[in-house]
């Protein structure tokens, strides 16, 4: 949880020497800038706490992300993701000069980029899952991508279009591993896979749980009454979120299986109460049932 004064440095870009140049008469600084946008174009991108390649992972941002940059020095880029605002230093070569204007997002768990329509052809560029890209045309099954190479058409939907089911897109990563400040199919946390699993919905959601616990849905009431769970809620220890799959068991990206994986409630809370995590402190359900 964020204690600073302040507005949040997570989601507000500003630092001592230099601020976005929105958040003047908010925040104190010798210097405010506009932002520039830039497409993200490499498979996935991290987002560091400081300007150093071995820095602390916060986040990161997927292929076809629009990066704000505020300042570019010594190779790193700090700015924040138009996706969810968040605030940090990403590689400044791996941004593209141009922004993008996304037709289509990657549905599939993951796919790849093939320099030719063939799948025999050696992928360039695999991607995840919410990566967002521009079709140029289509050949047969393959749909050809104005930043180059083909995608497998069916792997991808139109921008708007949405699942009902965002439980059903959180079991898809079932086995993915557990990784601090990861949003991708090849390794996420536990609100990752709440922000990942909710944007296939259409539900837009800030980025790390006590942020998640503030703003998603509606908490039920006080004292919980754990037999009148439901699918789709969420339940939020300090510093972890996992999401229902039936009024009994619970899918999470955690450190314990270190992986993605469904298991019942009852067992998991008795496990996480005994460590620093402490015991459950809200549930929050995003439709009225």
């Amino acid at each position: 949880m964020n204690r600073e004064r302040g507005p949040d440095h997570r989601l507000n870009a500003y630092r001592e020497d230099l601020a976005a140049a929105h958040l003047r008469g908010e925040v104190k600084a010798p210097r405010f800038v506009e932002g520039v946008d830039r497409l993200v174009r490499t498979s996935v991108l991290p987002l560091l706490r400081h300007p150093e390649a071995n820095a602390p992972m916060d986040t990161q941002l997927l292929f076809g992300e629009t990066f704000r940059v505020y300042e570019e020095k010594n190779g790193w880029a700090w700015g924040q993701s138009v996706q969810d605002d968040y605030v940090g230093y990403v590689a400044a070569g791996d941004l593209s000069p141009r922004a993008l204007q996304p037709t289509h997002t990657v549905a599939a768990l993951r796919t790849f980029v093939y320099p030719k329509p063939d799948l025999k052809t050696r992928p360039a560029t695999p991607l995840s899952m919410n990566a967002k890209l521009k079709v140029a045309s289509a050949r047969g099954n393959y749909s050809e991508l104005e930043t180059g190479g083909w995608v497998f058409g069916a792997h991808l939907a139109p921008v708007g279009s949405h699942v009902r089911d965002f439980v059903a897109v959180a079991e898809e990563f079932i086995g993915v591993p557990y990784l601090w400040g990861g949003r991708d199919s090849t390794g996420l946390d536990c609100s990752g896979l709440v922000q990942m699993s909710l944007e296939r919905a259409g539900i837009a959601s800030l980025r790390d749980t006590d942020m998640q616990e503030a703003t998603l849905g509606e908490a039920l009431p006080e004292p919980i009454d754990f037999t009148k769970l439901a699918r789709g809620d969420l339940v939020f220890w300090k510093g972890h979120v996992g999401i229902m799959v039936d009024a009994e068991r619970m899918i999470h990206a955690n450190a314990h299986h270190m992986r993605v994986a469904v298991e019942r409630l009852d067992i998991a809370m008795s496990r996480i109460a005994r460590s620093d995590t402490g015991h459950v402190t809200s549930i929050k359900r995003l439709v009225k049932r």
